[in-house]
């Protein structure tokens, strides 16, 4: 039987991967469709069609940083972390709004770290989505890609909003891509103290081996509306609703 040669074989790798990145550099292109225009079950579908990729890949991205974050707290137990590990292991509280103490303490580090770095079930954000930006027919979300309602607070971030209280500085965030808006998101109930319930469920559920769901993480984000339960018990109806669970 005859091999392929080294050269095909490293002809189809760099092909696989020229694709690979092509792909993901239209999703990080694609603009919001038109969702206005469509009937109500073809608005939803093709919402969720179109949000769902986003999500995976960001996803992915948290699922390759928590994995070699396991694989250094299992390390942690027999020896110190290599130069590289620890750098890595840093970069990630930077990332991840934390500030290490000195001397950093890495076990201490890693362990409030693998709170933070894991990923959010695709049911709850396309449905988060889907409640903040009308089915993405918003104004902040057709302007600005904002899909999730997320504030900033840096003036001349992104629209004011008509309804902002006297005294208030926040503006509505404008975001470049539908991407960018998604990895905001993770970023903010991933690091923002009012989501440390939703982080305690997520871990407990880790700990118990048990299945990440939308139903079950909405619980730890009472704070994400003024509507608290009311918020929450409809991100659970439509998460049901929609079969997304």
């Amino acid at each position: 039987m005859q091999t392929p040669s080294n050269s095909l074989v490293v002809g189809l790798v760099l092909l696989t991967l020229a694709v690979f990145a092509g792909t993901v550099w239209v999703l990080r292109e694609a603009p919001l469709p038109d969702f206005g225009a469509l009937e109500v079950a073809e608005k939803k579908q093709q919402f969720f069609d179109f949000l769902r990729p986003h999500i995976r890949e960001a996803n992915a991205d948290i699922r390759a940083d928590r994995a070699r974050l396991q694989a250094i707290a299992e390390d942690l137990q027999t020896h110190e972390l290599s130069w590289i590990d620890r750098r890595f292991v840093l970069g990630l509280a930077d990332a991840y709004d934390l500030e290490p103490a000195e001397p950093v303490k890495f076990q201490a580090l890693v362990d409030e770290l693998l709170l933070r770095v894991d990923e959010m079930p695709a049911a709850l954000m396309l449905i988060q989505a889907a409640k903040e930006s009308a089915w993405g027919t918003s104004k902040f979300a057709v302007q600005g890609n904002n899909l999730f309602g997320q504030q900033c607070f840096k003036k001349g971030c992104g629209f004011i909003p008509a309804a902002r209280a006297r005294g208030r500085q926040h503006e509505v965030a404008r975001f470049d891509s539908v991407r960018d808006a998604v990895y905001a998101y993770l970023h903010n109930v991933n690091t923002h103290p009012r989501y440390a319930a939703m982080r305690e469920i997520r871990a407990q559920l880790r700990t118990a081996s048990d299945t990440l769901t939308g139903v079950k993480l909405a619980d730890g984000l009472l704070a994400y509306s003024e509507r608290r339960e009311a918020y929450v018990n409809e991100v659970k109806a439509m998460i049901r609703q929609n079969q997304l669970e």
